[in-house]
Formats: C-alpha cells, sequence, structure tokens
C-alpha cells in the first residue's frame, strides 16, 4: 500500500531539514579546521560539500512554501556532495608512492624517533613487524580509509538521491492538493505551508 502523498510530503520534508542542517554545519567546522591547519584543498572540499547541505536546506524551504521545484534541489544536493567526496577522494586513493614511503616518509619518521630518544625498529619489532612489512599495511590502510569514504557516500548520497527523485510525483501531488488547515488554534501552521 502506497503511502499518502502528505504523508510523504512530511516523511521528506523532515528528512531533508535534518540531513540539509547536519551536512552544512559538519562541513562547515571540517572546512573550518582545514583552514586553520593550512589545508587549502580540505577547505575548499568543506565549502563544496557545505554548499551541499545549504542547497537541500534551500530545496526544504521551497518545499515548504508549495514550490515543488525544491525537489530538484534536494536531489541536486546529493550529487553534488557525492562528486565533491569522490573528486577528492578517488585522486588520493589512487596516489599512493610506495617509493615515497619506503625512500622519504620512513627514513623522517626514524630521525624524528631517534631526535626523541625512540627507535623506529625497536618499535616495530615489539609489534612482530619490520620496516618491509609497514609499506603493505599502510597501503592497505590508505584503500581501506578512501575506498569506504568513497563507498559510502555512494550509498548514502546516491540513495538519498534516489529517495528523493522517486518521490518526486508524490510531493507534486501533496502540493497540488489544498493546504491542510486545522482546527483555529495558537499551534496550527500559517496556510500554505507545511511544518513538521
Amino acid at each position: 500500500m502506497q503511502p499518502a502523498p502528505g504523508d510523504v510530503l512530511r516523511r521528506v520534508l523532515r528528512l531533508s531539514r535534518v540531513n540539509g542542517w547536519s551536512v552544512a554545519i559538519f562541513a562547515g567546522l571540517c572546512s573550518g579546521v582545514s583552514l586553520v591547519f593550512g589545508d587549502l584543498v580540505g577547505c575548499i572540499v568543506g565549502l563544496l560539500v557545505t554548499l551541499g547541505g545549504a542547497l537541500e536546506v534551500a530545496g526544504h524551504r521551497r518545499l515548504t512554501r508549495r514550490d515543488a521545484n525544491g525537489m530538484t534541489l534536494l536531489v541536486r544536493s546529493q550529487l553534488l556532495v557525492l562528486g565533491v567526496i569522490w573528486a577528492y577522494a578517488l585522486p588520493r586513493l589512487l596516489s599512493f608512492d610506495a617509493g615515497y614511503l619506503e625512500t622519504e616518509a620512513i627514513p623522517n619518521l626514524r630521525q624524528m624517533l631517534a631526535a626523541s630518544g625512540a627507535d623506529l625498529d625497536a618499535l616495530l619489532a615489539q609489534s612482530g613487524l619490520d620496516v618491509h612489512q609497514v609499506v603493505p599495511l599502510v597501503h592497505l590502510f590508505f584503500v581501506a580509509l578512501y575506498g569506504s569514504v568513497m563507498l559510502t557516500t555512494l550509498i548514502y548520497q546516491g540513495g538519498l538521491a534516489l529517495y528523493y527523485r522517486r518521490r518526486r510525483a508524490a510531493i507534486e501531488a501533496a502540493l497540488r492538493a489544498p493546504p491542510f488547515i486545522a482546527s483555529a488554534g495558537p499551534d496550527s501552521p500559517a496556510s500554505g505551508e507545511y511544518t513538521i
């Protein structure tokens, strides 16, 4: 049994408000942290993801004003976030450089630890590893990190884009219907607006 268009509208409004603000606030904070640490690329990625959250909030607001074009913004917001995350993560996933790790990063780490009185080889030996086993482990971590970020984004943002897209007809039907006006009371919504 299909849910009533009004119920679909209420669910979409609730979801888009919570998700849009969550994405915008979290990405905005991450962008600020990246800026503090001098990571310009991270800051730009954070700002673009924040824009995706803001688009979702704007779509939500259009729907509360009975404008069905808000659904277009909801879908585009998810595709923007998905595209930005993939554009950031995919090059990093493909850029793993084992040679750099062996010739630059590990020797630098060894010198830093030696300056503080620690021995990298002894630390690794305590874990049952040697330097040559570190590179494959770092590569595995690298793939797991960026791969999981990409997969999670594909499932979540891609799934939300499909969810919003498939509910467009029900939303349009709900918005064509006359607005529900509850009995006159202090908490009833203004005519023509849906509130959650």
